[in-house]
């Protein structure tokens, strides 16, 4: 009985397997439409993270965020039933910061900790898809012209909120709410520019690595994103013959090896 009970389970089991491998991989409709409904949901929970992370937590906030914590686990636990390379896939960025995230969503109510400031790496999954670049490299002419200021905009983003969080975890008491979360946001900004008014300074050695570390990173992201507004548009295509991964908008050949290039364009057609 017990046999006969697993026989049919292995089939079933295999179609959910293709199943689910084909929405987080495959090309038709459906699947895009899955992985952009994924992306919506992670920029949902950015902002969600953002707005909450100086508020005091309630039982209706613990509730949601274990609502999300599972939802993030349902979907980090199907990335790596389908993962080929298992190792890989746990090595990666955006893999490494939703196991954070779950931790700090599912254990929070067990830890005396502010531990807020640890969802907001959940950002880091926005610059590292793989899957979204590829999709909005075939499908949106605007993200292949300007793939590269969409980017350095989205890490500086990440980067300015993930650092308020720990100057204000580091600096401010949770009581202060938003207003010391805003200081905190206005701290990091002055730190960033090193404009550095001097109205709020870090005292601690902990916090004075922080803020050298602020203005380090943060003015080298800064300057990536001004050359990559600045600087002449090109699109991300790989030349088959040589390798050369960027291109004028309406290249026809590679300027390196003089192949010729299939770059996708709107409103165009080919002879």
């Amino acid at each position: 009985m017990a046999a006969g009970d697993r026989e049919p389970t292995m089939p079933m089991m295999k179609d959910l397997h293709r199943t689910i491998r084909l929405l987080y991989t495959g090309q038709s409709r459906n699947a895009r439409r899955f992985r952009y409904g994924l992306i919506a949901f992670d920029a949902l929970s950015i902002v969600y993270f953002l707005a909450t992370a100086a508020l005091p937590t309630t039982p209706t906030m613990t509730a949601l965020n274990t609502g999300l914590g599972l939802l993030i686990l349902l979907d980090l636990a199907a990335r790596f039933w389908i993962s080929d390379n298992l190792r890989r896939e746990l090595t990666r960025i955006y893999t490494l910061a939703d196991i954070v995230v779950v931790a700090s969503l599912l254990l929070a109510p067990l830890l005396t900790e502010n531990l807020a400031f640890l969802r907001v790496l959940r950002g880091l999954r926005l610059i590292h898809a793989y899957h979204l670049l590829r999709d909005l490299r075939r499908e949106s002419l605007f993200f292949r012209r300007h793939e590269d200021a969409i980017l350095a905009a989205v890490n500086l983003f990440v980067f300015i909120f993930v650092t308020t969080s720990l100057v204000f975890v580091l600096a401010f008491d949770e009581a202060a709410g938003i207003g010391g979360y805003i200081d905190a946001l206005y701290f990091t900004v002055a730190t960033l520019t090193t404009t550095g008014f001097g109205d709020i300074t870090m005292t601690t050695p902990g916090g004075k690595l922080l803020s050298v570390f602020i203005m380090v990173v943060g003015v080298a992201l800064f300057v990536q994103l001004a050359r990559a507004i600045f600087q002449p548009s090109k699109i991300k295509y790989k030349c088959p013959e040589c390798g050369l991964n960027r291109h004028e908008p309406d290249a026809i050949h590679c300027k390196h090896c003089g192949e010729p290039l299939k770059i996708e364009t709107e409103g165009e057609t080919g002879t």
